[in-house]
């Protein structure tokens, strides 16, 4: 399998398949093809992994694209402004994502929904309890909203970030929720209560435009009757 980003701001991933060679991806998610490829929709991995999928903000059934003969190709574009990225997994290998970030994968990738180990995290992080987890072998893409900023955490290295901001991550680090130090900080910073956490060792990826905060400022700027 090839492929090929293309765009800057809404951004699209053009694959090029070979014979016998497929790719799947959620409901609605694909734009354009070629005649050689044919598509089959399906809850892939059975009826739980479907209902797990739909936690983590995916669709039950999932559509495979298979190219037929000599060289196809399948392009899926972005759904929000941001970045698309592509994680090459070995076998066993995964990453951790926020929910809605998975676009399509190779055949060979598992996707499935991640449980974060603290309760704490879950309740306050923002972005709810369960996570999307990808595993190869495989080649993956997901999407970032807004741009993206890559930090590789040591070990024991710590950053605090809010609500939202975490794309994903490797599952060597460590994600947390900690307190806003300060009654004025609370009330008046904007912030909230709580920000995540992580702490390395391993790579983390913060988008700089969360859905959510996209979602309300758009709100907050539409008349009410």
């Amino acid at each position: 399998m090839e492929y090929d980003i293309r765009g800057t701001v809404m951004q699209t991933v053009d694959v090029w398949l070979q014979a016998g060679e497929s790719v799947y991806t959620e409901s609605g998610g694909m734009a354009w093809m070629t005649p050689n490829v044919e598509m089959e929709t399906g809850a892939k991995g059975g009826l739980l992994k479907g209902l797990g999928r739909t936690l983590a903000h995916e669709s039950f059934f999932l559509t495979t694209y298979a190219c037929t003969d000599g060289r196809g190709l399948v392009a899926f574009a972005s759904e929000f402004p941001g970045k698309i990225l592509a994680f090459p997994l070995e076998e066993g290998q995964s990453i951790i994502c926020q929910k809605d970030a998975f676009m399509c994968a190779e055949s060979g990738v598992e996707l499935a929904m991640h449980f974060r180990k603290k309760l704490g995290a879950g309740f306050f992080g923002g972005e709810g309890f369960i996570l999307q987890k990808l595993t190869g072998p495989g080649t993956a893409f997901v999407e970032i909203a807004g741009e993206l900023t890559e930090y590789e955490l040591k070990e024991g290295q710590t950053l605090k970030v809010d609500q939202g901001h975490i794309g994903a991550m490797e599952p060597t680090v460590d994600f947390d929720i900690s307190r806003v130090k300060g009654l004025k900080n609370i009330l008046f910073s904007g912030e909230g209560l709580f920000l995540a956490t992580v702490k390395g060792p391993g790579k983390v990826w913060l988008q700089s435009m969360p859905l959510a905060n996209l979602a309300n400022k758009i709100a907050s700027r539409i008349p009410s009757k």
